[in-house]
């Protein structure tokens, strides 16, 4: 399919593959899209600004840099940021078209219907779109899709003017008159309010005229300010709504000027904020911030999962204001084909970009338009590269092609190439997919896992997704005959766990399966392990995973990660198994229950496994913890010897001696891991895992999660 990005300076029109349906999502087959002027030409100029002056502009992202630098080292941080120019941003946030596809748990929403779509992580400019059931609103028959298209810059508008909670026969004043300040004004008039405008444009405040405002005004100096008390009888404003975008803080001050005393002034728009105090403080002025389209946007669980707020509580969330600006527009109480200067096809998307950096004057909006077929085109998948196929070498498939697998796994993928061949890039996002499948070398990208399975070519597939779709997608790996390399956890309950296990148990000469428990391949750990195999008496362990705080609305603390210490402290049950060689016969786990609801109750505990070799391993993880401290510390105790490792970055022996190992960052065997898979499968030899340690440290997480 076709899809807009931005990217350096420019907007581009390139293939990518289209979404698959998800759970919870609608597939939507695009009729239209609006380009939000403002907005998006922002982003247009800022991505043409070098790195080194964006640097300089914003000196927060530039430590955060450097610390990545330090941590993880300059070719991990060169990848991470060559990914994000590579990728570009994806543009559109408003969108119009018809259903084609429906998630499971939707049932208010059928195959055929028209819709409109807002928000800036799925109303993209592309052909299809995915978008959750909060962001979609069904058309009424009178509305166009051109018409609707625009639903999402209205619903700005709309959350703008009911923070200003206006009453009938009211005065406001609207600054700024783009497209968001013409919808204001006209959902002003239809409140019953008089409506003052103001705007350096002329052009602009005609539209607003035909659009109903009673007055209009110069903003020169403090005769706008003189102006609103002569047309409100010395009173001054009840109201005054800002949807100008400017950096200068003198419209916030003049905003709170033409108040009267307790009026309100509600910022909709992007200005300076630097206030001063005398403006507001003897009027007592109520000054609002309005949020985009509404109550819910922002919160992830209303967005994305689709929690709905009683309407008795919340009368007007995001999706109930996206439908009742459709609702005005057919009651004929919008009118915005009147602010549409012209509708470019997809293909000529670039031109409409360039157009608008040039226009004068510029207009308020322009849209999309997308050709419509009776058969949507199934083109989940795209060709990227003619790359032949390597013989000898392991053709891999990425399936998530996330933030770790782009700055971990393909980047060391790429340096064992002597080993490897990156044949497929596999992820939710097309655009994601196509992008990292340029950047990496892969002969084509896909959003079809199904594809993937069916290409005989992929010999293994190198699994990054979130966590609650590990063991389903290990599985119809295997069953497809492709090793398996899966990112911890294994899986996330018992149950996958035991059908994992039935399987492998009923086809012994199933590929080969590896969970992603890297920390025993680093070298560290290897060169302790040579120590601790030829000890004469039981081990005692001592693990300490200062892990850092997590906020609680985090993917990794939902029913995706499983928690911590499933999708996190396996690592280190797993390091247990690794030293000992042992069967785990008995764990003990207790958390302390924090005193308020900053951390959850399973973010800092501490575990016990007894091994049947008698070995005794111990776990504390912590959020709670200092930043300062190691991140991950482990001592070992046996035949009068003790061993220390200082997270992955020294170690020490006390009457032992131990190579030499230091490293600058943190080295936890993830290229060690991927090597050693690589040679066994090439080989034909055993996982470099063994099937029962990984689920015994699976085994062990569900035991531990069972007791705090």
């Amino acid at each position: 399919m076709k899809q807009v990005r931005i990217k350096k300076g420019h907007a581009v029109t390139d293939v990518v593959p289209s979404p698959r349906v998800e759970a919870g999502k609608i597939l939507v087959q695009v009729v239209n899209s609006c380009i939000s002027i403002g907005t998006e030409l922002s982003g247009v100029r800022r991505s043409a600004v070098p790195l080194w002056k964006r640097a300089v502009e914003e000196p927060e992202n530039v430590k955060k840099v450097f610390h990545i630098v330090k941590e993880k080292g300059i070719s991990y941080t060169k990848e991470i940021v060559k990914e994000k120019l590579d990728t570009g941003l994806l543009a559109g946030y408003s969108a119009a078209g018809i259903v084609v596809g429906v998630g499971a748990g939707v049932r208010d929403v059928k195959v055929g219907e028209r819709v409109a779509c807002a928000g800036a992580q799925c109303a993209y400019h592309a052909e299809v779109i995915n978008v959750p059931r909060n962001l979609l609103v069904k058309i009424p028959d009178p509305v166009s899709f051109e018409e609707a298209s625009t639903v999402t810059l209205g619903s700005i508008a709309m959350q703008g003017v009911r923070r200003a909670h206006t009453t009938l026969g009211e005065c406001f004043v609207v600054i700024g008159l783009g497209v968001i300040g013409q919808f204001a004004v006209q959902m002003l008039k239809a409140s019953g309010c008089k409506v003052i405008v103001s705007d350096l444009d002329p052009q602009r405040i005609a539209i607003a005229k035909a659009h109903g405002a009673d007055y209009a005004i110069a903003p020169d100096g403090g005769l706008d300010v003189e102006q609103v008390a002569h047309l409100t009888d010395g009173i001054g404003a009840d109201g005054v709504i800002i949807t100008a975008a400017a950096k200068t803080d003198a419209i916030v001050s003049t905003a709170f000027k033409m108040s009267r005393r307790k009026g309100r002034v509600v910022l909709v728009g992007d200005v300076g904020l630097n206030l001063n105090r005398a403006d507001f403080y003897e009027k007592e002025i109520d000054f609002f911030i309005s949020t985009s389209y509404g109550p819910g946007r922002y919160d992830s669980a209303y967005e994305e999962k689709g929690l709905e707020y009683p309407v008795s509580y919340v009368r007007w969330t995001e999706n109930r204001n996206l439908q009742e600006v459709l609702n005005l527009i057919a009651a004929k109480k919008l009118r915005v084909m009147d602010m549409v200067s012209k509708v470019y096809p997809i293909d000529e998307a670039d031109r409409a970009y360039e157009e608008l950096k040039t226009a004068s004057p510029r207009p308020l909006m322009v849209l999309l338009a997308y050709p419509q077929n009776e058969r949507l085109p199934d083109d989940t998948f795209v060709q990227v590269g003619t790359h032949p196929v390597a013989d000898g070498k392991v053709k891999v498939a990425i399936i998530g092609a996330g933030g770790f697998a782009k700055s971990m796994h393909l980047p060391n993928l790429k340096k064992l190439d002597r080993l490897y061949q990156i044949r497929a890039i596999m992820s939710r996002t097309g655009t994601n997919a196509e992008a990292v499948a340029r950047q990496f070398g892969a002969a084509y990208a896909t959003t079809s896992y199904e594809k993937v399975l069916s290409d005989a070519q992929i010999d293994m597939v190198l699994i990054a997704t979130r966590h609650n779709l590990h063991a389903q997608m290990v599985l119809a790996a295997l069953r497809a005959g492709k090793h398996v390399l899966v990112e911890k956890p294994l899986a996330i309950s018992e149950e996958e766990l035991e059908e994992m296990e039935q399987f492998c148990r009923e086809n012994p000469n199933a590929p080969l399966v590896l969970t992603g428990f890297n920390r025993r391949h680093s070298r560290y750990m290897q060169e302790i392990a040579k120590h601790t195999a030829k000890r004469q008496n039981p081990l005692v362990i001592h693990y300490t995973m200062n892990a850092g705080y997590i906020p609680l609305d985090h993917w990794v603390h939902t029913e995706e990660g499983g928690g911590r210490n499933i999708g996190e402290a396996c690592h280190i049950y797993d390091v247990f198994n690794f030293l000992t060689g042992a069967k785990a016969i008995r764990v003990n786990a207790e958390s302390i229950q924090p005193g308020n609801g900053y951390y959850s109750a399973k973010d800092n505990f501490v575990a016990t496994v007894t091994y049947e070799d008698g070995s005794v391993a111990n776990l504390i993880y912590v959020a709670n913890g200092s930043k300062d401290y190691p991140k991950e510390t482990m001592q070992v105790f046996f035949d009068g010897k003790t061993i220390t490792m200082n997270d992955y970055k020294s170690m020490k022996g006390y009457g032992v001696s131990l190579a030499q190992i230091e490293t600058k960052g943190s080295e936890k065997g993830q290229l060690e891991e991927i090597e050693a898979f690589g040679t066994a499968i090439q080989k034909g030899d055993e996982a470099p895992i063994p099937l029962w340690q990984q689920l015994q440290a699976m085994r062990i997480a569900y035991a531990v999660e069972a007791q705090i």
